[in-house]
């Protein structure tokens, strides 16, 4: 009997699906476009094709129509794939839905981009090998044992994340905690990714690309600062500032 007999057409898996959040102060789609080119520096890979809840709560009431069609056009214009949105209020509704998107009526999370004064790239579907333990009053935490390679996204919800492995460039991690990484690492990190801004990033050696707490990140595109590159360093979110202190000391960058 061939395998293709044993095969069912279609299955349905529980996945974890990460959307960053496109908060809009306004409907001004020059406005819009113009904070986003500065946001992502002309880079074209800034987003990579990452899902986008729009969230309208922000826009003033009685303000201008929102032309669907031209905002979707635009996210998508920097890779922004938009599928959902938040804060609609029910006049939207008809319109929304005629784009080919659906109402979001959950609570919102803006904790993982803000356009246009503020935002943090997160990933579509993450995969890795991973094992959830509980932690002293109830926490619990993802913890990986193995090399984050490149490409690889890897998403700890609800909890803080372990890695005692590198995290090598090209690679993404983000938690709902806070991040520890008892090695290198490189690549994207983002912790407090539902809105947590007490969350912290922890590694033995730092040399990443971008870092990311509650939303608010900070680029390296001209080097992690000499001063904690490659040595045992701490993120921390100070209202809206990223600031980089030793581990063992209070000195900041």
């Amino acid at each position: 009997m061939s395998k293709s007999q044993f095969q069912k057409p279609i299955e349905i898996k529980i996945s974890t699906v990460v959307a960053v959040s496109a908060i809009l102060a306004t409907s001004d789609r020059l406005a819009l476009d113009a904070a986003m080119a500065e946001m992502t520096g002309g880079s074209t890979d800034f987003f990579e094709d990452d899902l986008a809840v729009i969230d309208v709560g922000a826009l003033p009431a009685g303000g201008e129509a929102i032309d669907w069609g031209g905002l979707i056009a635009l996210l998508k214009k920097y890779r922004l794939n938009p599928v959902a949105v938040r804060n609609a209020a029910p006049a939207m509704g008809a319109a929304i839905a005629a784009h080919g998107l659906s109402l979001e009526t959950a609570a919102p999370q803006r904790a993982e981009a803000e356009a246009p004064k503020k935002a943090a790239p997160a990933p579509a579907p993450a995969a890795a090998p991973a094992a959830a333990d509980a932690m002293p009053g109830g926490a619990r935490v993802m913890i990986i044992d193995t090399p984050v390679r490149a490409g690889q996204r890897i998403y700890a919800r609800g909890c803080d994340l372990v890695i005692t492995a590198v995290v090598n460039n090209g690679a993404e991690i983000i938690a709902d905690g806070s991040i520890h990484v008892y090695n290198t690492l490189n690549g994207r990190a983002l912790a407090g990714a539902s809105g947590n801004p007490d969350a912290r990033i922890f590694a033995m050696g730092m040399a990443p690309e971008l870092v990311s707490i509650a939303g608010v990140y900070r680029t390296f595109e001209d080097g992690f600062p000499a001063e904690y590159a490659r040595t045992p360093a701490q993120i921390r979110l100070s209202g809206d500032r990223i600031d980089i202190l030793s581990v063992n000391s209070a000195t900041r960058a």
